[in-house]
């Protein structure tokens, strides 16, 4: 929602209207007005919390496990599927190059499944062609590892999946050459020290918004 939206329902929320009581009162309370001034998508700053706290879950279950020595990784590569690479992801804020690689095939993964799945009960499956496209800008904006990305494309294994699990009119053309075209923005990479965890400062903003 846009700042001149944001004023307009700012402007309606201060009407008022008569009740059944004969009370005068706001057309929109407090909390309404909180839950429509929303920037992107649907869901408010405590909501936000609680959905990406689903991550917290997946590490918290996973780092119980015991694990045999060659799998004593898997927490940190199904734990990172949400970061990104310049650190603005979560639930740690960690940056690429703090990140192992296959914590970033994982993130790829879970993109492509989540676009294509045709099992959501809350929307539908996109065509091949859309999927790729909306990760190209996600390459873009430093979602997604670039070079993974690339080797994604360039690989097919995106292709070999959706004749898989696709059905066949989802199945469209891809333009790759443009796929590999797009440049990922460019960002600072902090010092090691600055790139500390945000990990410390999440947990507690989880664990509180759960009890509320």
């Amino acid at each position: 929602m846009s700042d001149d939206k944001k004023a307009r329902v700012r402007a309606i929320a201060e009407r008022r209207y008569e009740n059944e009581r004969g009370e005068m009162v706001p057309i929109l309370s407090e909390e309404e007005v909180y839950n429509l001034l929303i920037s992107r998508g649907t869901l408010n700053d405590e909501e936000r919390i609680v959905i990406n706290g689903h991550m917290v879950q997946t590490i918290r279950m996973l780092e119980a496990l015991p694990f045999p020595r060659h799998l004593r990784r898997v927490p940190e590569y199904a734990g990172g599927h949400h970061e990104k690479m310049d650190g603005s992801g979560y639930p740690k804020g960690i940056y690429a190059g703090d990140m192992s690689v296959p914590a970033r095939i994982m993130a790829i993964a879970d993109v492509f499944e989540a676009l294509t799945a045709q099992d959501r009960p809350y929307k539908k499956g996109k065509a091949l062609s859309e999927a790729m496209r909306i990760m190209g800008f996600m390459k873009r904006d430093n979602h997604l590892d670039p070079n993974l990305f690339d080797i994604f494309v360039q690989s097919g294994t995106y292709r070999r999946y959706a004749e898989t699990y696709l059905p066949p009119e989802l199945i469209d053309e891809v333009d790759e050459a443009a796929l590999l075209a797009i440049e990922p923005k460019t960002f600072d990479l902090p010092e090691d020290e600055a790139r500390k965890s945000r990990w410390a400062q999440f947990l507690p903003e989880y664990e509180a918004t759960i009890r509320d």
